[in-house]
């Protein structure tokens, strides 16, 4: 009788150390399987952090200019007012053409600091608005809106001027020098720009 008692216990104590066996390897695996799972979702997190890319404009600037100089192509356009007027007629200082769009984010992202550098030097240079891909009464609208102070032109669907300037992504700033000659291009919105400006009228 004692026999057979000792030999349940010792096979309830087998069975409990079986049971712990089990238990201690299904939390290893569990552990195992969270710890690959991290690792497997952690890897598949990109290294850097990409901003926001709309398929019509860039946020990332890229900025060129040719050893040799390369005439800006003139052109006569509608202002503001639904007068004519020609890049030409401005030569004898800065320009900077920035083709834009009141649909476009990054556009009108750097309004503000468009404003700040126009009063910052003042004189020393020129904006010439170049609205790109807006029905005219927005165009109208958001120069309103906005309060760009500026000069302003409309670019119709016909004109090929994003052609004669390359132009591939909004906004697109073309900085023309007083001889009438492209001294640099920025495409996006950068501190770049406003460095360069700096590093011209300081």
């Amino acid at each position: 009788m004692k026999f057979r008692i000792k030999g349940e216990e010792n096979k309830k104590n087998s069975n409990n150390k079986n049971n712990k066996t089990m238990k201690k390897t299904l939390i290893m695996s569990f552990v195992a399987v969270t710890t690959l799972c991290c690792c497997s979702a952690n890897a598949k997190q990109p290294a850097t952090v990409e901003t926001e890319k709309p398929a019509v404009e860039t946020s990332v600037a890229i900025s060129s200019q040719s050893a040799d100089k390369v005439a800006a192509p003139d052109f006569t356009l509608k202002d503001i007012n639904g007068k004519a007027l020609s890049l030409s007629s401005l030569r004898g200082k800065y320009v900077v053409l920035d083709f834009w769009g009141s649909w476009c984010i990054w556009c009108i992202r750097g309004i503000p600091k468009m404003k700040e550098y126009y009063a910052k030097y003042n004189g020393k240079f020129e904006i010439l608005g170049i609205d790109c891909n807006d029905p005219e009464d927005k165009w109208r609208a958001a120069v309103k809106e906005h309060e760009l102070p500026w000069l302003h032109v409309y670019n119709p669907k016909e004109s090929k001027l994003l052609e004669q300037y390359a132009i591939e992504g909004f906004p697109t700033k073309v900085i023309v020098d007083p001889q009438g000659n492209i001294y640099k291009t920025v495409i996006g919105e950068d501190p770049a720009f406003y460095a360069l400006l700096d590093e011209l009228f300081k």
